[in-house]
């Protein structure tokens, strides 16, 4: 599953200002956040 998110971009355009959250998660090793909006990946990112 790691392999599929992060080789294929499943990406939606913002639509309008509202409906957006942000879901992030931390450990010692590492972060990662995906920012959403009505159900949809608009980014994401992990280091």
């Amino acid at each position: 599953m790691k392999d599929k998110l992060t080789s294929t971009l499943v990406l939606t355009l913002p639509e309008g200002t509202d409906g957006f959250v942000v879901y992030c998660d931390a450990s010692r090793v590492g972060f990662s956040c995906v920012l959403m909006q009505h159900g949809k990946v608009i980014a994401y990112d992990s280091r």
